[in-house]
């Protein structure tokens, strides 16, 4: 059933695009060819445009899925993002005489760090004041994108002080890349972290705990005697962690330094790929893949198709209409039973 939702909910979406594409005055049939041969139509473009967009996708979108799954909703993950992202590029200038397993793995732990000490201010304010950590992490995004902008344009500008960035990290630091392409090995630590947060929800006790928490935290207290209040600070600590790992997979991957505009909206996009994929966190390999297909087909749907390349953000928005009225309509759904019906005499 639900995937069968989901699959609606991606066909509503892309059916959205053509008939907007098409309101628009553009050849529907046209762009769609274009996004198709932008994601999928060579081994480049594949490897080296769509896995390369998922990648931080699938790791974002995993943290998305254990904060949602704990009943607690991290809408910052941009945030946690540029926060990861600036630890990662001031250790990745730092560790140019360290060997590069050594320089890699501290890059990315500082980047886990941050995410995770970004975090910590909403949730210290929803258990301490009672601020909801919607409104909190939402607006410690903006906080985040002005930060980067002070980074850039202060301690962390590059040696000529003439453009709003950092210098590139060390050689040690960058990530290995795959010969003749762009993507690097941080597509399998996705995968890997995929396997682990899958593990953790189905195969151990605290991922029951988080599921009794997200179903009803009130219930999981007083019948199971779970602390709900642990498990989601847990979540969402965990949450941030994931989506700063994510910033420091970009920097030492990707991009190899720190600028504004880094994430094009990583944080927002992430949770339509958790919600496609029901927070299953094997789903969300593929519906990451599938968003960084939409990702960068869409550059090539402006190019060769001249639509622009926001049209996109149709399909992303339709997607997550329809996953949450789907949700909404079988929660309030009547139980089946098979139980005989019973009749009361005359």
């Amino acid at each position: 059933m639900r995937a069968r939702g989901s699959a609606a909910a991606l066909g509503l979406g892309l059916l959205a695009l053509a008939l907007s594409v098409r309101l628009a005055g553009y050849d529907a049939s046209a762009a769609l060819a274009a996004l198709w041969q932008g994601a999928f139509g060579s081994w480049y473009a594949l490897t080296s445009a769509t896995l390369v967009r998922a990648v931080p996708l699938i790791i974002i979108g995993l943290g998305i899925a254990l904060a949602f799954r704990g009943g607690a909703l991290n809408i910052g993950a941009d945030g946690q993002f540029y926060a990861g992202a600036i630890a990662a590029t001031w250790v990745g200038l730092h560790v140019a005489a360290r060997p590069a397993p050594i320089a890699i793995v501290a890059v990315l732990a500082a980047a886990t760090l941050a995410g995770m000490a970004w975090i910590a201010v909403p949730v210290l304010l929803k258990f301490r004041f009672g601020v909801l950590e919607v409104i909190s992490t939402l607006l410690l995004n903006f906080v985040a994108e002005a930060l980067v902008s002070l980074m850039v344009q202060g301690p962390l500008q590059e040696r000529q002080h003439i453009y709003p960035q950092s210098d590139s990290i060390a050689e040690a630091a960058r990530l290995p890349v795959l010969p003749g392409t762009r993507l690097h090995a941080g597509f399998a630590l996705a995968l890997v972290t995929a396997v682990v947060v899958w593990h953790l929800f189905a195969r151990t006790y605290w991922g029951f705990k988080l599921r009794a928490v997200g179903a009803g935290a009130r219930a999981a207290e007083i019948s199971g005697r779970i602390d709900a209040r642990r498990i989601s600070v847990v979540a969402l600590l965990g949450s941030g962690a994931l989506a700063g790992l994510a910033g420091g997979v970009e920097v030492s991957g990707v991009s190899y330094a720190l600028f504004q505009n880094l994430s094009p909206g990583y944080g927002f996009t992430a949770i339509a790929v958790a919600l496609l994929a029901r927070l299953h966190p094997l789903g969300v390999v593929a519906t990451g893949i599938l968003f960084g297909a939409l990702e960068a087909g869409a550059g090539a749907m402006q190019r060769d198709a001249g639509v622009p390349a926001v049209a996109v953000y149709v399909v992303e928005a339709v997607v997550i209409l329809v996953v949450l009225l789907v949700d909404v309509g079988q929660r309030r759904a009547p139980l089946k039973t098979n139980a005989p019906a019973i009749r009361l005499p005359a």
